[in-house]
């Protein structure tokens, strides 16, 4: 495999792709930058030359999520976090204050998982254990109370997020709450 024919041929599409889930052009191209890396270190693992493009996608994308994940930004479903953290989390001072009134909107099961086990000091299972509920039980409580949070915030504010569920962008000024 060439990397400098696939520089030639994808860096240029790959660039758009990455800056249209990446709002930091310079960021943008620090993550094409590691996709080459990721590229030309793997590049054992492409078995079918025919299926290049998708696994150079595939190896992209991947770099997106992983710069959020170490990042730790927000995606629309983990947007609750505690007080004493809005400050350290970069996130807009006008979204925290709009966020709040839908979680506790939240039925209680949900919004208890969520602040003990996603935003607080236990594991989901030190959850289960202290509930008497069975482990399956929490994490399905977590995952629907994820879900309603984002449908009670995505109904009011106008938020664009892209298809892994990263915010993008945020109208706070629509925001009815």
């Amino acid at each position: 495999m060439n990397t400098e024919r696939i520089w030639k041929e994808f860096s240029g599409q790959l660039l758009g792709f990455i800056k249209a889930r990446i709002n930091d052009k310079t960021v943008a191209e620090d993550i094409l930058q590691e996709v080459f890396i990721k590229i030309h270190q793997n590049s054992n693992q492409l078995l079918d030359e025919n299926k290049l493009a998708s696994w150079i996608y595939q190896v992209t994308r991947n770099t997106i999520i992983d710069h959020y994940r170490k990042k730790k930004l927000p995606l629309v479903e983990d947007v609750i976090i505690h007080q004493e953290q809005n400050e350290e989390s970069g996130l807009n001072p006008q979204f925290i204050k709009c966020m709040m009134p839908f979680i506790s909107q939240l039925p209680e099961k949900y919004k208890d998982a969520l602040e003990k086990t996603v935003y607080g000091e236990i594991s989901q299972k030190e959850y289960a254990e202290n509930l008497g509920l069975s482990y399956t039980t929490v994490k399905s409580r977590v995952q629907r109370g994820r879900q309603k949070l984002k449908e009670l915030f995505t109904q009011c504010c106008a938020v664009q997020s892209d298809r892994y569920g990263n915010i993008m962008s945020s109208n706070i000024d629509n925001c009815s709450c």
